[in-house]
């Protein structure tokens, strides 16, 4: 059961393609998603980790 107070970590949204104008930015927004994808995933991780220690 997942708490109210703790809930379960969402994915960031995936840009579209046409995002991406392709020029090669310093930060690119496909970038931006990567780092936050890695976020989610280890937010996800330690997120499931809470869950099954509440479990017991």
């Amino acid at each position: 059961m997942v708490s109210e107070s703790d809930p379960k970590p969402e994915p960031p949204e995936k840009p579209l393609p046409t995002d991406c104008c392709g020029s090669g930015c310093a930060v690119c927004v496909m970038d931006a998603y990567d780092d936050a994808l890695e976020r989610y995933r280890e937010a996800l991780a330690a997120w499931e980790v809470r869950q099954l220690d509440q479990q017991g």
